[in-house]
């Protein structure tokens, strides 16, 4: 057994009934860090908020966690914020088995208000406006901090002891080798937790030459077959190669033609035809290495070979690291659109080596940016104003901030897949944010003439245009999103384009629903909502602007 058991996640995941059931089943006395806080402070946490403010409670709370964190044979049930504390974290992460207990917004949302019908104090952190929004907010911001845990156990659908006996399978698991090899990856960016499982969302400088052994530790032996492109396949598709044949995994290679192009029915059935005279096997492991063409392309494959293969994305384009390669979209195109063939299929990992971005053109590394950017817009404020202070550090990917600015974007996509994998509770459509004019402009033009992220670009300056004629935001945000654009070359509009082709593409659009097109609007830098009711004349009006 490790030292300690620290439990941790955000409010009403269930830590104390989960500590209390470990009690039970380990003998060990169970700790909550906020009682030794209100013990210490003399008066309860809300109070704490109310009267000395946030940060003297945080202060509080780090010291409470330098004793905790001493000694062996503890349950620990943690606050929701204290894990997201560095100081904190790391004696956690030394101090013992470190889990973090999920749920969703919603399932903390409906606990919330059952202690809200027993009359419980509201917490102090959700006071104020709408609860679930902020519980949506948190959850995003924290996700990078809980990411590093040394596992996650999802608590939606599992009682209390149901979730202390998976505990106790990993801490035995993990027990002989404790405290070295089972220490979170400092490349680790989050974890995506879907219906079929979870799988690490990697992001580091020099991550492929490391390739081989990850493949093992996740259980993948091999073979493999590596589909690239041709823009790609050297120096990187062979990299991957050489890394995976070191730690004894036969690797075969694929090359397409490099283009968005590529991803078609003749495409795939070409792939199919390949795979079949190497023999592959439903346990071999497809391995797509490029950008979100390549991506797609291998993930459609191996999600409809032997009607399921294991595959892994290794993005090497800003783009797919920071949005394609995460999620599990995987599919090809027809003529009249985008994507419209496809399925929901989750990678076995995502290894996303940020060197590779220092040997892009500036144009499709500017096209990368743009999702990223877009992460911020819809979630995340702060990211935004770290865009706008290291624009140009960010071009010249300079390692240590671009590596950072990658995890931390990576990690919102992530997030949000986990809490909505297939786009049923309407928080995964949020990413979509530019998307609707965006592939429309794609289309529209074949494929040839916008990269993805540009015509995100301009569909970004179209919905923030439409957004504030209705009202929703100042017309400051409108010139901000100019500006940021602006500094990383990316197009505001897309001039010479048929805006009835335009206007046609969109119609065809995935997220149209009843005839109309849901739009993703903000609301608020870092606050993004769906409307499906923007009238069309605004609609056809801001799409002529844009390619007048």
């Amino acid at each position: 057994m490790p030292r300690n058991i620290f439990l941790v996640g955000f409010m009403a995941v269930g830590k104390s009934h989960v500590g209390a059931e470990l009690s039970a089943l380990t003998g060990w006395p169970l700790i909550d860090s906020d009682d030794v806080i209100v013990a210490k402070a003399g008066k309860p946490i809300a109070r704490v908020f109310e009267d000395d403010g946030e940060a003297a409670f945080r202060e509080l709370e780090r010291s409470v966690f330098q004793d905790l964190c001493t000694g062996s044979g503890k349950i620990i049930s943690c606050g929701g914020g204290a894990f997201v504390q560095s100081e904190n974290r790391e004696r956690m992460l030394q101090g013992g088995l470190v889990v973090c207990l999920g749920a969703s917004p919603e399932t903390i949302y409906h606990r919330l208000a059952g202690e809200a019908g027993s009359n419980a104090p509201v917490r102090p952190l959700l006071a104020g406006g709408d609860p679930l929004e902020r519980i949506k907010t948190l959850l995003t911001e924290r996700a990078p901090a809980y990411s590093q845990a040394h596992h996650t156990v999802d608590t939606d659908a599992s009682t209390p002891g149901q979730v202390a006996r998976e505990v106790m399978a990993l801490c035995q698991r993990d027990a002989p080798h404790f405290g070295g090899a089972n220490m979170p990856d400092p490349d680790l960016a989050a974890t995506v937790n879907h219906s079929g499982g979870s799988y690490p969302v990697i992001a580091g400088w020099g991550v492929m030459e490391d390739l081989g052994r990850r493949f093992l530790d996740l259980g993948l032996n091999g073979p493999a077959y590596v589909i690239t492109d041709s823009n790609v396949m050297n120096p990187y598709g062979r990299t991957v190669q050489r890394s995976l044949q070191s730690a004894g995994i036969a690797a075969h290679c694929f090359i397409i033609p490099a283009g968005e192009t590529s991803k078609s029915f003749e495409l795939a059935q070409a792939v199919y035809d390949w795979l079949v005279e190497r023999r592959a096997e439903r346990r071999h492991v497809i391995v797509a290495v490029g950008g979100g063409v390549v991506g797609d392309l291998a993930g459609f494959v191996a999600a409809t070979y032997l009607r399921g293969m294991p595959f892994v994305q290794v993005p090497t384009s800003m783009a797919a690291m920071v949005d394609a390669s995460i999620g599990g979209k995987v599919a090809v195109n027809l003529p009249q659109a985008k994507n419209l063939v496809g399925a929901f299929y989750q990678p076995k990992g995502v290894f996303a080596d940020v060197q590779s971005l220092s040997s892009l053109p500036k144009r499709e590394l500017s096209e990368g940016w743009a999702e990223a950017i877009k992460h911020g817009f819809i979630l995340d404020s702060n990211l935004v104003d770290v865009f706008e202070e290291h624009a140009e550090n960010l071009m010249d990917v300079e390692p240590e901030i671009s590596t950072e600015v990658i995890r931390r974007s990576m990690a919102i996509k992530a997030e949000i897949v986990s809490q909505d994998e297939r786009e049923t509770l309407g928080i995964r459509i949020l990413l979509n944010y530019g998307h609707t004019i965006g592939h429309a402009l794609e289309s529209s033009t074949e494929y040839g003439r916008f990269f993805h992220g540009e015509g995100v670009s301009v569909g970004m300056i179209g919905v923030a245009q439409m957004a504030c004629e209705l009202g929703m935001i100042p017309r400051e945000v409108v010139d901000r999103h100019f500006q940021l654009l602006d500094r990383f070359n990316l197009p505001t509009r897309a001039s010479g384009v048929s805006p009835a082709d335009v206007l046609r593409a969109m119609s065809l659009d995935k997220k149209t629903e009843s005839g109309s097109n849901r739009w993703v609007m903000l609301e608020e830098v870092g606050k993004a909502v769906v409307r499906n009711d923007v009238p069309a004349e605004l609609v056809e009006r801001t799409v002529r602007e844009l390619v007048s």
